[in-house]
């Protein structure tokens, strides 16, 4: 579990992050949301300790990311698997290769467990057969996939994810986000997702922490958004025309058991 104590950021004069509270559950899909601009990027960077925070506190498992040293940042990162906006795959090796990466980096397992490793993990995003491939011959969907496989490999506890569905049609981001959510409850995993896909939010979103002008707007989960009186939540979340439709869907409904 991650917990988030009073983080500000700062850039020169200017604050980019105000007073950020959050805590990021085990076994949990946590998605930040919020406008461009709002922060949410700004807060994942310092999460994953590509920034520093200006003051404050991050806590893994008691543990705080602030004041440790180099080595134990080291160690920390080993147990962190991450996801990019694009799948950043390397083209000149294969798929297996690829998703074995962090085990011949890392690990001291031998050749033959690391490639077994690594096709465990394929198999568990159903790309079985993709191991031969190279990323060139496939989806992007599929890309994505490879990217998720290779962030699972060394079984880490926490998992972050950079705006996975970006880039892919509405069909391939479903299937992405049943990927993670099932890769999430199945080992147990404390994922942190960057996004601004609103079918992300219904679908998966079971704990939502809402980014607006650097401050913590809102909090919950995805069947609390739709109740939501937040006028700034509302104007992210309604900007789809698909939540538009839902919303109406259940203003009449209401209605009609009235």
């Amino acid at each position: 579990m991650i917990h988030v104590q009073h983080i500000y950021k700062k850039f020169d004069d200017l604050e980019v992050l105000h007073d950020i509270n959050a805590t990021f559950e085990d076994g949990k899909t946590n998605l930040i949301i919020g406008q461009s601009g709002s922060g949410k990027t700004v807060l994942m960077k310092n999460l994953v300790g590509l920034f520093t925070p200006t003051s404050g506190k991050i806590l893994y498992d008691g543990r705080d990311l602030v004041t440790m040293t180099k080595q134990e940042k080291v160690s920390l990162r080993r147990e962190m698997g991450m996801i990019f906006q694009s799948a950043a795959l390397f083209d000149s090796i294969s798929v297996l290769e690829n998703v074995m990466f962090p085990l011949d980096m890392f690990s001291t397992m031998t050749l033959r467990e690391r490639k077994h490793r690594a096709q465990e993990c394929l198999d568990r995003v159903n790309l079985s057969g993709a191991g031969d491939k190279f990323p060139g011959e496939l989806s992007g969907g599929m890309q994505k996939r490879v990217a998720i496989a290779r962030a699972i490999v060394m079984n880490p506890k926490y998992l972050f994810c950079d705006e996975p569905n970006s880039g892919l049609d509405p069909k391939t981001s479903l299937v992405i986000d049943g990927l993670l959510h099932g890769i999430t409850q199945e080992y147990g995993i404390t994922t942190i997702i960057n996004t601004h896909d609103m079918n992300s939010v219904l679908g998966i979103g079971e704990n939502i922490i809402f980014i607006c002008k650097g401050r913590v707007g809102w909090r919950g989960n995805s069947a609390q958004v739709m109740s939501s009186t937040n006028e700034d939540l509302n104007d992210l979340v309604f900007a789809s025309e698909l939540f538009k439709k839902v919303k109406e869907t259940e203003s009449k409904s209401d209605k009609s058991d009235k």
